[in-house]
């Protein structure tokens, strides 16, 4: 009713829902305990409970990617905040957007304990900033911080100080509409210059990055009638999966048909890739080539690599736009295809046996074995760590939808909370996780149990070769001792049955066997802890 008071706590809870978000990730403490409360009794709202504060925020930005909403975190203030900046950092990283209502100290008390600068720690993990500057415009400032969510691509923090959760308020609601500029078609000289390197190419190649992630027809239109092969980022992986001259991830992952057809070519059409080392095997396959990229955002054009031709526009109506001046010109297809086996493009070669000895199984026997068995309605989601080069290599994904890599930031430990988010964006489907045992015992321990108590239909693999693997292949290269490297973990398949999921030991293909009935059969999160020898781990792929 007009005219009605409410307690900020209240009206903030109530802000949330007015913007359509219905799930709330967080931790509670003294300054926002009360508006979850009333998030979740008043305005039935769902809220998860997590074990660690930056669990929230990494749930928050996975939920964000497979909902297409704003993802939505609360912390306290102090370290609640401060356990927040590696998954802000990743969040700014990755260019999503998500609100993390953080509690701060009372105005009227600097000298609280946990009193700290939260704009100062926000700005220096490149997330945004918004202060409540008051109790009268709390939904004023929540809407701005949606808002800026929206159009910046990245995390903003609102800072809520305790002192203001009692006072009243009237509830106004506030919801600033998002102006989406129309779709950018490239023309002009830039264009034309563009289109010159295209049209007189003998063997381009089209390359999708994360920003074209929508546009797969239209880049595929454009490559059949250049009779190019297609490839992605990893950011993009699965993007390409029905087409035959699909090559799969472009670069250091790369099969070695692939990375040799990209070597062969003398051009490569880029859309929303950053054309990074890694992508471009650190500018080894951009020599002898002339590069055109194509981005909707101008500071990403050049950020990495300074392309020949830099055009900034929309991915699927610049793609057919190219193929309208094609059909003009009358430039026939460069017929680079018909040098191509389709067949070996994206295969990589098979395990060359399945035990590792002393107890270990085969990594690559492995992962083949579950590429296999694992449900094909997967969201597939990783940890950082050394096994990721192979299971980016080895383990499908629907679609580009379908997948997430925790890499923006280089942190481990943030794979798990990921996929809880997924699992919350998309309930009817179950969420793969792989992740190494270091990431495992520093970020998923405390939130496998968060996955138990809320039911999801999760399968966790750990890769447990019991050693900061990275680390271990170090010291082996300079001859050095890695003892320090290596750990005897406890057992991670125990854990999570005592966590309340079910833990299976894979040390041998009979128990591998075993652990893919289980995956068949599973009615709780899974997890399957793969036994590996670290010396017989592929070497990560950089």
């Amino acid at each position: 009713m007009a005219g009605e008071k409410n307690h900020v706590y209240s009206t903030i809870a109530q802000a949330v829902i007015d913007h359509g978000v219905h799930t709330m990730f967080g931790l509670m403490g003294d300054a926002n305990l009360f508006m979850v409360d009333d998030y979740v009794r008043a305005c039935k709202g769902t809220f998860v409970p997590v074990a660690h504060e930056g669990s929230a925020v990494l749930m928050a930005l996975s939920y964000s990617k497979f909902a297409q909403t704003v993802g939505v975190a609360t912390v306290t203030h102090g370290p609640g905040f401060t356990n927040c900046i590696t998954a802000l950092t990743e969040g700014v990283r990755g260019h999503t957007s998500m609100v993390l209502l953080c509690g701060d100290t009372p105005v009227l008390t600097p000298q609280n304990l946990q009193n700290i600068d939260q704009r100062e720690l926000a700005k220096a993990a490149g997330a945004g900033f918004e202060q409540m500057r008051a109790p009268e415009t709390a939904t004023q400032d929540i809407a701005n911080a949606f808002y800026r969510a929206q159009i910046e691509n990245r995390p903003i923090v609102l800072n809520m100080p305790a002192d203001f959760m009692w006072e009243e308020v009237e509830h106004r609601k506030i919801v600033y509409p998002v102006f989406n500029s129309p779709a950018i078609v490239p023309e002009g000289r830039d264009f034309e210059e563009a289109i010159g390197m295209i049209a007189s190419a003998k063997r381009p190649v089209i390359l999708a990055g994360g920003g074209a992630i929508g546009a797969e027809k239209h880049l595929i239109r454009l490559a059949d009638r250049l009779e190019a092969p297609l490839a992605t980022t990893l950011k993009a992986k699965a993007m390409f999966n029905s087409h035959p001259f699909n090559m799969d991830i472009f670069g250091t992952l790369s099969t070695a048909a692939a990375y040799d057809a990209i070597a062969k070519s003398d051009c490569l059409v880029a859309f929303g890739a950053s054309l990074h080392h890694f992508t471009t095997d650190h500018g080894a396959l951009l020599k002898d080539k002339r590069v055109v990229q194509v981005n909707n955002n101008l500071a990403d054009i050049a950020r990495n690599y300074h392309p020949d031709a830099g055009l900034l526009g929309d991915a699927g109506l610049t793609a057919d736009n190219i193929v309208h001046w094609l059909d003009e010109a009358e430039i026939p297809p460069s017929g680079f295809t018909h040098e191509l086996d389709s067949e070996i493009l994206k295969v990589h070669p098979p395990a060359a046996k399945k035990s590792a000895g002393n107890g270990a199984i085969s990594f690559v026997y492995a992962l083949e074995r579950l590429e296999q068995a694992l449900p094909k309605d997967r969201i597939l989601t990783t940890d950082g760590g050394r096994f990721m080069t192979e299971v980016w290599c080895r383990i499908s994904a629907p679609d580009a939808q379908s997948f997430i890599a925790t890499t923006n930031f280089g942190s481990i430990g943030i794979g798990l909370q990921h996929a809880i988010g997924a699992g919350f964006a998309k309930p009817e489907r179950p969420v793969v996780l792989f992740t190494g045992d270091g990431g495992f015992m520093m970020g998923g321990i405390n939130e496998f149990n968060t996955a138990v108590r809320l039911n999801q239909d999760l399968i966790a693999i750990v890769c447990n070769d019991s050693a900061y693997g990275a680390e271990h292949i170090q010291f082996v290269d300079r001859n050095m001792n890695p003892g320090l490297a290596q750990f005897q973990w406890p057992s991670f398949a125990d854990v999570a049955t005592a966590l309340g999921g079910q833990g299976l030991v894979v040390e041998s293909e009979d128990q591998l066997e075993s652990a893919i009935e289980a995956i068949e059969k599973r009615d709780r999160p899974l997890l399957i802890e793969l036994k590996l020898d670290p010396d017989d781990v592929p070497r990560m792929r950089t």
